[in-house]
């Protein structure tokens, strides 16, 4: 492996990489050295970067959760626009059509991973948590709009919507759901508390 190779954001190289082969392999095939021939850099690289594998994992996933809670931020802007449904709908395609789903099963697959984790994150999958408390916030936004029912359980309808379509896109090999299945189970959550005239 050429070790010559300028790398002008190591971090950032190596991480897309790790997602490259995350998406593609699955967990089991991360390796250090997976990632390092991904990016196109010589194994040593990673390592004067990153404590341990592990370290480098960690840093990996909290990278990616900040990446999606950007991507999920235009949920709450779009509270009081369109329809609670539609707005859901999109934000939770977006996030498990995203690598969410993958870092799930790394998460779950590692145990020094989860360890080192719990140093910064104390509870939860990072990606579900982190995402789960974005779409309580938007949930509350909406209950004072008045879109919502004011005694709507916020916290419990956000981890109820991220259960439910997790559950859709958890099989890897098959087939993404089409937006129309993921409605369906967004307005069916949320049903109740709604008072939106057109979920």
């Amino acid at each position: 492996m050429p070790t010559g190779i300028a790398l002008r954001d190591v971090r950032r190289q190596l991480f897309d990489a790790a997602e490259r082969v995350l998406l593609r392999d699955g967990p089991s095939a991360l390796t250090s050295r997976a990632v390092t021939t991904e990016a196109g850099c010589a194994k040593g690289v990673l390592h004067r970067h990153f404590t341990d594998f592990d370290g480098f994992l960690a840093e990996f996933v909290l990278d990616r959760v900040h990446r999606l809670d950007e991507q999920i931020a235009s949920l709450r802007d779009s509270a009081g626009t369109g329809t609670v449904s539609g707005n859901l709908t999109r934000a939770l395609t977006a996030l498990f059509e995203s690598v969410a789903v993958a870092i799930v099963a790394l998460v779950t697959s590692r145990d020094g991973l989860r360890a080192r984790l719990r140093e910064t994150w104390p509870v939860g999958v990072p990606v579900l948590t982190e995402a789960a408390i974005l779409i309580a916030e938007y949930l509350a936004l909406e209950r004072d709009r008045g879109r919502l029912a004011t005694d709507a359980d916020v916290d419990t309808l956000a981890a109820m919507l991220i259960g439910s379509v997790h559950l859709l896109y958890a099989d890897r090999d098959s087939t993404p759901p089409d937006g129309e299945t993921v409605h369906k189970i967004v307005t069916r959550v949320i049903l109740t508390d709604l008072r939106d005239p057109h979920p």
